[in-house]
């Protein structure tokens, strides 16, 4: 790759902001990306629930060094997670409340300056409330971090008609018991829809065929 950095040295060289995300996770998010950028398939970036941008800038660093030109959308109410549904209910305890996990978008814009990128395209609301005119018309790779079942359905219904063949979705908390919603999201959404799907380390990855 002459002088390019690998998504492996990025994670080598820079700090991660958050206890939101791991070494092992990102390592997986940032390989589905590279995957996406090498094989040069056309179409934005784009990531639901941004928090404070821990893997935003790591998402914008390597973009940078695949195609700088390349768009790259974040979607973030933020004001903290939804409200629960019955869906998300889960034997695990009653962690995750609304409003949880409340970043500004002055915080994630903080984020990136001290990062020394210029930000994302960044979009804020409920994912709910977007507009078509919100939503790139291409999309080559989604990162879905909403939580909650609601969150994980609203925002596969934006990405999933716009995702172009041989594009990815990854979604953060795939598996786990005390995110249940999550899982049940991608179940029902991709229960009559073609997809081929796989679970690693608590991610789904999607890819459209």
């Amino acid at each position: 790759m002459g002088k390019l950095k690998t998504y492996k040295q990025l994670i080598r060289n820079y700090p991660i902001l958050s206890d939101q995300m791991t070494k092992k996770r990102l390592d997986i998010i940032l390989r589905q990306l590279e995957q996406i950028l090498i094989k040069n398939i056309p179409g934005s970036i784009v990531e639901f629930g941004c928090y404070i941008g821990t893997t935003s800038v790591f998402l914008k660093r390597l973009i940078n060094q695949h195609d700088p030109s390349i768009s790259f959308h974040v979607y973030d109410s933020f004001k903290g997670l939804p409200h629960k549904s019955i869906k998300d209910a889960s034997v695990a305890g009653s962690g995750f409340r609304s409003g949880e996990l409340k970043a500004s978008k002055r915080q994630l814009l903080k984020t990136f300056k001290k990062s020394q990128l210029k930000p994302p395209i960044i979009h804020k609301g409920w994912f709910n409330e977007l507009k078509d005119k919100d939503i790139p018309s291409e999309i080559a790779y989604a990162f879905l971090d909403g939580d909650f079942y609601s969150s994980i359905s609203d925002s596969l219904e934006l990405v999933w008609p716009r995702l172009v063949t041989g594009g990815n979705i990854v979604i953060d908390d795939f598996g786990k018991s005390n995110l249940p919603g999550v899982s049940r999201a991608v179940e029902d959404f991709f229960k009559d829809r073609p997809a081929k799907i796989r679970h690693e380390q608590d991610l789904a990855i999607i890819t459209k065929p």
